[in-house]
C-alpha cells in the first residue's frame, strides 16, 4: 500500500517531517492540535510531499530528510505546494 512522506512548516518557522498512508487526514490532525507537540505550532503549511510504493521505501526517505544532508536539501525548497 502506498505511503506518503511529507514536510510541514509550522507557524513557529520549524519543519515537521513525517509519513502516513492518508496524507490529507494526517495534515488535518496536525492542524487540529490533537497532539501536545502540535498544539502551539500550527497552523501548518505543506512544503513538500512524495508518494512511495510502500512503508519501507517511505521510511528510508523520511530518515534521509531528517538527516543533516536531508535537512540541507529541504533548506533549498523555495515555496509551499498546494494540498491537492
Amino acid at each position: 500500500m502506498a505511503c506518503w512522506v511529507y514536510v510541514l512548516l509550522g507557524s513557529d518557522g520549524k519543519r515537521y517531517v513525517g509519513m502516513t498512508r492518508r496524507l490529507q487526514r494526517r495534515i488535518r490532525e496536525h492542524n487540529s492540535g490533537r497532539t501536545p507537540a502540535d498544539a502551539k505550532r500550527g497552523p501548518f503549511t505543506l512544503l513538500y510531499k512524495e508518494k512511495h510504493p510502500d512503508y519501507e521505501a517511505a521510511r528510508v526517505r523520511e530518515k534521509y530528510l531528517k538527516s543533516g544532508e536531508g535537512r540541507e536539501w529541504l533548506d533549498r525548497l523555495q515555496r509551499p505546494v498546494p494540498e491537492s
